[in-house]
């Protein structure tokens, strides 16, 4: 199928579809596939999930500008809407859904450039203080998590692993700030 094909599908497709370009030995796309089940059975009616080996369609794949796997594309009204690369939390993963269904995004509080640049700062002194003092490791630990709390919510790797974790330890979801969306 080419791009125009699957255009013109999306098109005549009655339903907003997110779509689930894949690979079989992706560890990332087996990780988010349970929720991407669950969440399609939630909006069973509503939303439609099409799910498209890259392997098997390279073309496509290519034709719709797919860099990484797993990426999820959500078309309204056969017009992109948005796109997702890499793992994503449940969370994240349904307000894809939300966004297809025209449910507005909740509001996110981000830390602010000011924060984000003095954590930053803190942390880089400390780090290289503790360096300083001929590997003083607890200052170089300090300053590399004051480092991180700077831009913590956007690590793609943190935002996947720590509902996980959260699961694990608790039984209970853990939903962190991220800003996993790309405009398009």
């Amino acid at each position: 199928m080419n791009r125009e094909e699957f255009l013109i599908k999306v098109k005549a497709n009655p339903r907003p579809v997110v779509v689930d370009v894949w690979a079989p030995w992706c560890a990332p796309c087996r990780m988010i596939a349970p929720a991407l089940q669950r969440l399609a059975e939630v909006h069973n009616g509503a939303v439609d999930v099409w799910k498209i080996n890259a392997d098997e369609e390279p073309e496509l794949a290519r034709a719709l500008d797919v860099l990484g796997i797993p990426t999820l594309i959500v078309f309204r009204n056969g017009q992109e809407i948005s796109r997702r690369i890499g793992a994503q939390p449940e969370a994240q993963l349904a307000e894809l859904f939300d966004a297809a269904r025209g449910v507005p995004p909740k509001a996110r509080r981000d830390p602010a450039a000011l924060d984000r640049i003095l954590r930053l700062g803190v942390g880089t002194v400390l780090a290289g203080v503790g360096l300083s003092l001929d590997g003083a490791w607890t200052l170089i630990l300090v300053g590399a998590l004051v480092a991180f709390s700077a831009v913590y919510d956007r690590c793609p790797i943190w935002n996947a692993l720590v509902p996980r974790v959260g699961e694990l330890l608790g039984g209970k979801k853990t939903n962190l700030p991220s800003n996993g969306e790309s405009g398009r």
